[in-house]
């Protein structure tokens, strides 16, 4: 028997969760050793933390957090545009 659509679709968000949530763990590390590493080491790896590592975890836990307002959101935008190709076609 083939899986639902349904329940192929959950297993894609749980990987997808899991995804986001080993990204945000692992480039929070840096960040870590950014804040309590010496001061006078500090300045080799700055700007990786500053642009690499830090908006990486940023934006994995606003998506973590506010992902599904943001899959709602496009999912009625698509929808609204799949009608409007129709009624123009």
């Amino acid at each position: 028997m083939a899986p639902s659509a349904n329940a192929t679709n959950i297993l894609s968000r749980g990987i997808t969760r899991s995804i986001f949530r080993w990204v945000h763990i692992i480039c929070g590390i840096p960040i870590l050793g950014y804040i309590y590493d010496s001061p006078s080491d500090t300045p080799n790896y700055a700007p990786s933390v500053r642009y690499v590592f830090l908006p990486l975890p940023l934006f994995s836990g606003l998506w973590m957090w506010k992902g599904h307002v943001l899959r709602r959101l496009i999912s009625k935008r698509s929808a609204k545009q799949n009608a409007a190709a129709k009624l123009l076609a």
